[in-house]
Order: C-alpha cells, then sequence, then structure tokens
C-alpha cells in the first residue's frame, strides 16, 4: 500500500487515515503497518492532526469516533477527545 506521508490538507489527511484504518479492518494490511503508518502521519503533520489538544473539526466530522479512538490509541494520546 502506497500511501503520502507529507499531506496537503486535513481532509487529506482525513481521508488517509480512513483508508488505513479501514485497510486494517479489512485485512488487507497488518497491523503493525497500520501502527507505524499512523505515527508517520503524525510525525510529518502534527498541525494538521490536533488544534487545542484536540482532533481538528475536519479529522472529527470525516473519520469519526472509531477510527480517532484507533489513532488514539496508537499515539497514546491522553487528553484528546
Amino acid at each position: 500500500m502506497e500511501i503520502k506521508t507529507f499531506l496537503k490538507t486535513q481532509r487529506e489527511l482525513a481521508v488517509t487515515i480512513v483508508i488505513l484504518i479501514d485497510s486494517y479492518w479489512d485485512n488487507e494490511i497488518s497491523e503493525n503497518q497500520m501502527i507505524e503508518m499512523i505515527q508517520i502521519l503524525y510525525s510529518n503533520n502534527k498541525s494538521k492532526f490536533l488544534k487545542d489538544e484536540q482532533f481538528t473539526t475536519v479529522l472529527r466530522q470525516q473519520c469519526g469516533k472509531r477510527r480517532l479512538e484507533v489513532v488514539k490509541k496508537v499515539l497514546n494520546l491522553t487528553k484528546v477527545n
């Protein structure tokens, strides 16, 4: 699976997260691959992930609660809602 790691917009980031987590849920990629990619996406796009210690509005709307719970656990974020 080929995924860009430096993304232009929050919407592109959200779409990438959806594709990544859905691929994991559909057994197309391994758990380790998913975790590694989420960590890379976060380190390369921090400003697009969080605002005021919360996921950005675009991410919340596009990804949904279940996917963001996975992201939160992978990144070990405690204060994010």
